[in-house]
């Protein structure tokens, strides 16, 4: 199956709103093993979205668009592609009484208008995608080979009614087959060197599937297999994740991770460790990380934002002199960093992250991070080159976590 995505809004087109809709449903359509060859962003306007529909029509097997089933005018994408298919709406009863009972609920805070009623207009013959985090439901139908299936626009009930409405409904037309896929997560390799070590296993793969993408700062794999029941897909998987895992080594940090931080603080748990962070040039982007996470004062004593050399003086106790004779963006200075957080606040691994995030200067993009814990200590060197403030600190923060995971799992730092 070859999915377009189409997700309508003026806001998109204006970059007032990013389209993190389309990413999102491209990741669980490759869970499904869907191809996603299109993404499509239009206005809210019936005669561009139609253009859009007929070139889709002609190109894929499967049609999902964003957006554009609330009550106001110029939500017109239902009523737009029921147009485009040659379907009446009808309005669905049920879906009209949870409106009402919806906005009774509010009490008057959310008053009621006879407007609301039009996201309770569907295409005849659809299946209904009932909305559990919000008011406008979804729905798919099928028409000339084609399937087609709304969503509302919100980031949040997009993601939660495709993966819980909508990915149910296209397994069912999965031929009886199921789809599994997994996901191998990389850190300290690059998309070049990474595919030129899994070319060859891919080009000789038709069932499962394997498929490399690059994100900031790390890659992954997905790993993906369609078969009779999800015994005969892990079955057909384990031995290709078996050989991921041999061609690229320790580079390979878990398989259906969350996060680099959510495993890190998993490990801890079970060692019954705690971290503490001194940052520099990450400005507290990897305690921002580990305490986004519940929980996390379990495991996480807390973090420094050293950034200036008389900061690193003040709350670390870092001599200036030994600043002057090192660099302040230095080896030294980073392990320095990371052993004097950890005696400070009291927690068995202390990491210490110092460089430069530019913008300009020859050094732009040096960074030292140094992982300390008793009686020991490591700095890795990176060189980041010219990129973005954003990117440095981001490619930073995950080494500095990556550093803490071996640390944790007694692997070669």
């Amino acid at each position: 199956m070859n999915a377009e995505i189409i997700s309508v809004g003026t806001e998109l087109l204006l970059g007032h709103t990013a389209n993190t809709d389309a990413r999102d449903l491209s990741e669980m359509l490759a869970e499904l093993g869907i191809n996603v060859y299109w993404h499509t962003v239009v206005g809210d306007n019936p005669r561009r979205l139609i253009q859009a529909v007929d070139i889709a029509r002609f190109r894929s097997d499967l049609i999902i668009t964003t957006g554009g089933l609330g009550p106001t005018c110029d939500d017109l994408t239902k009523q737009t592609l029921a147009r485009a298919f040659s379907l009446p709406l009808y309005r669905d009863a049920e879906e009209e009484t949870f409106l009402r009972a919806w906005f009774a609920s509010k009490k008057g805070s959310a008053p009621f208008t006879e407007n609301n009623l039009q996201q309770a207009d569907l295409p005849l013959g659809c299946t209904v995608f009932h909305n559990d985090w919000g008011t406008a439901p979804g729905c798919a139908f099928e028409k000339d080979g084609i399937t087609v299936i709304m969503l509302p626009g919100p980031p949040a009930e997009c993601r939660d009614m495709f993966r819980h409405r909508a990915m149910p409904y296209l397994r069912e037309r999965c031929g009886g087959e199921v789809i599994r896929s997994h996901k191998m997560h990389l850190l300290g390799i690059g998309e070049s060197e990474m595919e030129s070590r899994l070319r060859p296993l891919m080009e000789s793969l038709t069932n499962p599937t394997l498929a490399p993408y690059a994100k900031t700062g790390e890659c992954f794999v997905r790993v993906t297999a369609k078969a009779a029941t999800e015994e005969d897909c892990e079955a057909l998987m384990a031995p290709v994740m078996e050989q991921v895992r041999q061609a690229v080594g320790d580079y390979l940090y878990g398989v259906d991770e969350e996060s680099l931080e959510a495993l890190v603080s998993r490990l801890l748990r079970e060692k019954g460790m705690t971290l503490a962070a001194a940052e520099s040039c990450t400005g507290g982007l990897l305690a921002k990380r580990m305490t986004d996470l519940p929980g996390a004062s379990d495991i996480f004593r807390g973090g420094v934002t050293v950034y200036t050399e008389a900061a690193k003086t003040a709350l670390l106790g870092i001599k200036p002199g030994f600043i002057a004779e090192h660099g302040v963006v230095s080896a030294a200075v980073a392990g320095k960093m990371a052993r004097r957080v950890r005696k400070r606040l009291g927690a068995d691994i202390g990491v210490g992250i110092t460089g430069w995030a530019g913008p300009g200067g020859e050094d732009v993009g040096l960074v030292y991070v140094g992982v300390a814990w008793e009686g020991e200590s490591v700095v890795r060197r990176l060189q980041c080159g010219n990129m973005t403030r954003e990117r440095i600190r981001c490619i930073a923060a995950n080494n500095a976590l990556d550093m803490v995971r071996r640390c944790l799992c007694g692997a070669e730092l």
